[in-house]
């Protein structure tokens, strides 16, 4: 199917009912939340973003560097995404990033559409900025622990889940079991059947997936658990161990929101940093005047804890908190892309990044779409049904078609009095001929009567069948295209869709425009 045959219709994310007052509030730049972001997203608004982000040529070559070295993961890197890597020594390079967890198969389509977000928003800076260079970043959250959320995926309906015993941060976990869950898939998909089957790890795996799928578009993936890296991080971690201090401001910052009217996203920790340590990540904790790891023996004075930071700082993993202040700390970045509830805890980050002294990037909503099928889009046109109706609950649609199908109530009174005129005129002639079969007439008057009747209870009773037909073909439509009820990026995988159309990635590059922030409906033609 060619990318053309697509009709893209785009509307307010408000409109969808689908998104949180932070968000809309937040696309609509609402002066409340002015305090708690740097710039709106804008074309004009990269320029000064660009005069504010510092970035040594120093801190340039550990990240190439690092680059380089993860990338030897990859058989065959592809020419765009090489030059990339190298392009980020240069000066005048910039990135702009997203991040995820490593779900398997790449999980819910978000995870697709937030990649895709990146490369369109650096396309469109290339353009209006041909004097630097902008490189799409996609960051892996490899140190993640939490396995329960990337261990599914839902394809073509049914659910599909990986096993394993493995503990610690799951971008380094072996990819050990996938083989037998690659084998109970309807088919073979080469992508994943070679990252699976010949990565070692889950964090080499999905870098050979996401360049095996956005390659061509010059995407670099990057592992932030990374001895290279983490010096970056050491100062941070010193201050965390003494001063508590991204908890003091995320706390200033909750208590600023709260007042405004908004609920902070995620919450801060005393201390918020992990131990990392083989299969092991679990919270560092002061207690007694020391330094203990939760659930675990390991405890330490504040001078070993600091020995421990500047000796092995790849052993210290941040947590939601300190993640997003690792990350510009590494790389030359001017925006960060995420879902909703990743731009809401962003808002409470703002100042801490002032009192590191790091430039806050531009918060982008990554784009959302609604993808409709050749077959479900004829389901809906059957309905008499637009795309953006769509978003309404059944009841309300079911009333909607209820209107639109109602008809008078089905009554054969004009039949019943042209039987009874007739038979009038049959009785009147009996009688002239013999009046004793007046009474046989009217038996028959009675029995098609009788006819009448049972005939006007069966078409009521078909037509009703029909409309509820009707009803039970919007519940399946609603289902398709609202899987659960919630959007369907939160729920279909990948493969759902580009099984049976090749070109449904180049069909998102070709739609998305990350700067208009409208949500995104793609409907095959």
């Amino acid at each position: 199917m060619e990318v053309s045959t697509m009709k893209v219709i785009r509307m307010d994310y408000a409109a969808t009912g689908a998104f949180s007052k932070t968000v809309t509030d937040y696309l609509c730049q609402s002066e409340k939340l002015l305090p708690f972001f740097n710039r709106f997203p804008t074309l004009d608004a990269f320029e000064e973003q660009i005069k504010e982000k510092k970035f040594s040529k120093e801190q340039r070559q550990a990240l190439h560097q690092a680059l380089q070295q993860q990338y030897t993961s990859i058989s065959g890197i592809h020419s765009k995404v090489q030059q990339n890597i190298d392009l980020l020594q240069q000066p005048n390079t910039y990135t702009v990033t997203t991040g995820h967890q490593l779900n398997i198969f790449t999980g819910p389509l978000y995870f697709i559409y937030k990649i895709i977000t990146a490369i369109n928003t650096c396309k469109q800076l290339q353009q209006r900025y041909p004097d630097y260079n902008f490189v799409p970043v996609y960051w892996m959250a490899t140190e993640d622990h939490d396995f329960a959320e990337i261990n599914h995926f839902n394809l073509f309906g049914k659910g599909y889940k990986w096993e394993t015993t493995q503990k610690g941060a799951v971008g380094r976990f072996s990819t050990e079991g996938l083989d037998k869950l690659l084998e109970e898939l309807p088919e073979t998909y080469p992508v994943f059947d070679e990252a699976y089957r010949n990565s070692k790890t889950l964090a080499d795996a999905t870098r050979a997936i996401t360049h095996a799928l956005f390659g061509e578009y010059g995407l670099v993936s990057i592992d932030g658990d990374d001895a290279q890296l983490k010096a970056a991080l050491t100062p941070v971690v010193e201050k965390e161990l003494t001063e508590q201090l991204s908890n003091k401001l995320v706390e200033e910052a909750n208590a600023q929101l709260e007042n405004t009217g908004y609920k902070p996203q995620v919450y801060s920790r005393e201390i918020n940093l992990f131990y990392l340590k083989d299969s092991l990540r679990e919270r560092i904790v002061q207690e007694d005047g020391k330094y203990k790891v939760l659930n675990t023996d390991l405890s330490y004075t504040l001078e070993e804890m600091l020995q421990e930071a500047n000796q092995h700082p790849e052993r210290f993993s941040p947590n939601v908190i300190l993640r997003p202040l690792y990350e510009e700390l590494v790389l030359p970045n001017l925006a960060y892309i995420g879902g909703g509830a990743e731009v809401a805890y962003w808002f409470q980050l703002k100042k801490l990044f002032e009192a590191c002294n790091v430039a806050f990037p531009i918060l982008m909503l990554r784009n959302s779409a609604l993808y409709i099928t050749r077959g479900n889009a004829s389901r809906m046109h059957k309905l008499g049904l637009k795309p953006e109706e769509t978003f309404q609950s059944y009841l309300d649609l079911k009333k909607h078609l209820s209107s639109q199908i109602h008809e008078e109530e089905i009554n054969l009174e004009a039949q019943r009095k042209a039987v009874a005129a007739a038979f009038a005129e049959v009785e009147e002639l009996a009688q002239t001929i013999d009046p004793t079969l007046v009474r046989a007439v009217a038996a028959e008057e009675q029995k098609a009567n009788n006819a009448l009747q049972m005939l006007e209870k069966k078409i009521s009773k078909a037509r009703d069948a029909k409309h509820e037909q009707t009803f039970k073909q919007l519940e399946n439509l609603k289902e398709k295209l609202f899987p659960n009820g919630s959007l369907q990026e939160r729920h279909d995988n990948l493969l759902t869709y580009q099984t049976n159309n090749p070109d449904f990635i180049p069909a998102l590059v070709e739609a998305f425009d990350p700067l208009e922030f409208k949500f995104t409906i793609l409907e095959e033609e």
